[in-house]
């Protein structure tokens, strides 16, 4: 992974740039505490935000991943939410309402791996709120989060990396859930459940779920008290009316529920049993909380300078908000509690690796496939090994270099062992057949 940080004044002046470009298009949104203005079009207003040139990707350790993370403390400051106590900054040690923006802001330094060689230490945050519950399951909590992070100007992680240092928006991923947990905080606030909300943004998601696991390992309320967790993580690109839901399995009870919120007109739900998988929803699923992760499909835009404001599906994101919303009330105001329990599936409790070994192939995952045994491809990059090497989609790769593939997190293993220029044996089902090929695997970057 190439580094991204500037030098300390350098990062200073960028940062002050972006914050009064943020200021200025902030200034003419509509007041979040009065808002009147139609989900969709708040919706396309904030992620227009969040994927533009003065936030240059928010990439996690730069000016304009600060400069998104206040955008998101100002909001919640303007709905008047509670914010979480911080007993090592004075001005936020009370927590509540404060009316200081930045105490939604919580500052951590994240350990970023680097292959072969000590950490990166990145100064950086996540931003949290607190909608307080009415009635006696109050001190119980809901949390409900997205990551706000993006690539920046990274291509070791991009999958148009022969465009060099371009920005990347991230409008999908994962502008697209972070304003729904936007517009979801400000719904809760007006009409609250009986279960407190914990309302989280996370840093650091692109670089290994790094500010979910620095928040599910250091939650501010007792982890007993905590019934479950709902991720959004690129839910804007919405097709044929279909959602993917995680971790369907990871409490008995979750299964009714996800069914029961899905009102008419209905959305066609792939639920999926399990509660692993590269998003933040794992590093709470590993502290043994019930979790659900929402998810709208990969897509030829996913992690490339395409992933633009303008190509989000608006009204599907806001059917999408809507669910989420039934499934945060049900889960938040049923009497009883959730009963967590541990998927028994290949591959559960390996975290996906991000940083990899710098090699590129360009296949697209099919996300939705369900319970296929291999890694089906949903498509391949033009241009890219996978396509020069004859990959297409529709293809479930069964074998790579050897090795035998179940699922997600063996391929990306299997990938991870090789090295830019290796010439590597892919085996492949294709309709009824199964089909080898041979690929020389690419560089990112």
């Amino acid at each position: 992974m190439t580094a991204m940080r500037a030098s300390v004044r350098s990062r200073g002046a960028a940062l002050g740039a972006a914050v009064l470009l943020l200021a200025a298009c902030h200034r003419a949104a509509p007041t979040p505490a009065n808002l009147s203005t139609p989900p969709a079009a708040q919706l396309r207003e904030d992620v227009t935000i969040l994927a533009s040139a003065a936030l240059d990707g928010r990439g996690t350790g730069t000016a304009g991943n600060d400069s998104a993370a206040m955008f998101l403390a100002r909001r919640y400051n303007a709905l008047r939410l509670a914010s979480i106590a911080q007993a090592d900054r004075p001005a936020c040690a009370s927590g509540g309402v404060t009316g200081k923006a930045e105490c939604f802001i919580l500052p951590f330094t994240a350990s970023v791996p680097v292959r072969n060689g000590a950490p990166r230490q990145l100064k950086t945050q996540n931003v949290a709120a607190i909608i307080p519950g009415k009635g006696p399951l109050a001190s119980e909590y809901v949390i409900v989060g997205a990551h706000f992070d993006h690539l920046g100007r990274d291509s070791a992680n991009a999958r148009d990396p022969e465009k060099g240092h371009v920005m990347h928006p991230g409008a999908d991923d994962n502008g697209s859930g972070t304003v729904a947990t936007m517009e979801l905080a400000r719904r809760f606030a007006k009409q609250p459940t009986n279960r407190s909300l914990i309302i989280v943004n996370f840093t650091g998601e692109e670089l290994g779920l790094l500010g979910s696991t620095q928040f599910a390992g250091n939650l501010p309320v007792p982890k007993e008290k905590v019934q479950a967790m709902v991720n959004l993580d690129m839910v804007g690109r919405m097709k044929n009316d279909k959602l993917i839901v995680y971790g369907v399995l990871t409490a008995p009870e979750l299964k009714a529920i996800v069914d029961s919120a899905n009102l008419a007109p209905k959305l066609t739900i792939n639920a999926v049993g399990d509660g692993e998988g590269p998003s933040d929803h794992a590093a709470f699923y590993r502290k043994d909380l019930p979790v659900l992760h929402l998810f709208t499909d990969l897509h030829d835009d996913y992690h490339t300078a395409l992933d633009l404001a303008d190509r989000l599906n608006i009204d599907g994101l806001v059917r999408v908000t809507d669910y989420t919303e039934r499934v945060v009330r049900a889960l938040a105001d049923r009497p009883g509690r959730l009963t967590f329990q541990r998927v028994q599936t290949a591959g559960a409790n390996r975290p996906s690796s991000r940083a990899g070994s710098g090699v590129y192939l360009g296949t697209v995952p099919d996300m939705g496939a369900g319970d296929v045994k291999g890694m089906p491809l949903s498509g391949v990059r033009p241009g890219s090994p996978a396509e020069q090497g004859g990959l297409k989609a529709g293809d479930i790769i069964v074998k790579f270099g050897g090795k035998v593939i179940n699922n997600i997190y063996d391929y990306t293993d299997a990938l991870g062992s090789f090295k830019p220029d290796d010439v590597v044996e892919v085996v492949v089902k294709r309709g009824g057949d199964e089909v080898t090929l041979k690929v020389t695997l690419g560089k990112r970057g």
